[in-house]
């Protein structure tokens, strides 16, 4: 599904669904610590419900399905749900191609609603209240994401030149470490209860990390297929020059948890 917002890459059209075979490859790199992160503040484990929006490949549900809560994935692209039954199979895992903004679950389903990596798509004047709505009493909102730092890490910062060269409107470079900006609309309904910010080194190959960047909005989910396969010559090339067969880029992870407000 095609889609076009104006807060993202200046309105430039992008569509998951042109990557998910990259994305099912080489997008799932969160380490254990980030998952343990999560479970470690009591959520997303067992004898608790768990509604995960923008689930993509169905990464963060299927990792965590170990500390045995139930889970329901959505997305907005049916080439991503597909690619999350696929990698599931075998596990209790419910997955709807549906917009979040678009979900309909009875009142008081869910214990937990997660959202990783996806919050700044979110419609949030629209999505806070039907969040409300779906979370028991002291039930939790959870935004997450991982990104990697391109000013701190060199070979990160010249991956990131090299798709701004192909792709300028692409706005998803230059992170620097940062908590979860919660827009005000929230307030209404959540209350901030917890957020951590924390640097992560994870393990790549240069086969590995040219899959997650191929796999990004600004390559894979945007330009043509000519376009993709001339950056990825390019950048297979340039890391051939500034890094090692194996190598670990610096990261960092933040999570906000929201508690509802009764």
């Amino acid at each position: 599904m095609e889609i076009k917002d104006e807060r993202i890459d200046n309105g430039k059209a992008f569509d998951w669904g042109r990557t998910s075979a990259e994305y099912a490859k080489f997008r799932d790199i969160y380490p254990e610590a980030f998952y343990e992160k999560i479970a470690g503040r009591g959520l997303c484990t067992s004898g608790q419900r768990v509604l995960d929006l923008g689930t993509g490949t169905g990464v963060l549900p299927r990792n965590m399905y170990i500390f045995g809560a139930r889970w329901t994935g959505t997305d907005i692209s049916e080439e991503q749900i597909k690619q999350a039954k696929k990698l599931s199979e075998g596990m209790d895992i419910e997955y709807i191609a549906a917009a979040a903004e678009a979900l309909d679950f009875p009142e008081n389903t869910f214990d937990v609603i997660t959202a990783c990596q996806c919050f700044w798509y979110f419609k949030h004047e629209q999505i806070a209240p039907i969040l409300h709505k779906m979370l028991k009493p002291n039930g939790r909102f959870v935004a997450l994401l991982m990104n990697w730092l391109p000013f701190e890490d060199k070979i990160a910062g010249a991956s990131e030149e090299l798709v701004l060269k192909y792709n300028p409107e692409w706005s998803g470079a230059g992170e620097k470490v940062h908590p979860i900006a919660v827009p005000e609309c929230y307030d209404e309904y959540f209350e901030l209860a917890f957020h951590e910010e924390y640097l992560l080194n994870v393990h790549f190959t240069r086969e590995s990390w040219n899959g997650r960047m191929k796999a990004c909005r600004g390559i894979g989910a945007s330009l043509s297929s000519e376009k993709i396969s001339e950056w990825e010559r390019e950048h297979q090339n340039l890391l051939a020059e500034i890094a090692p067969e194996e190598f670990d880029i610096l990261h960092f992870a933040a999570l906000a948890e929201l508690k509802v407000k009764k």
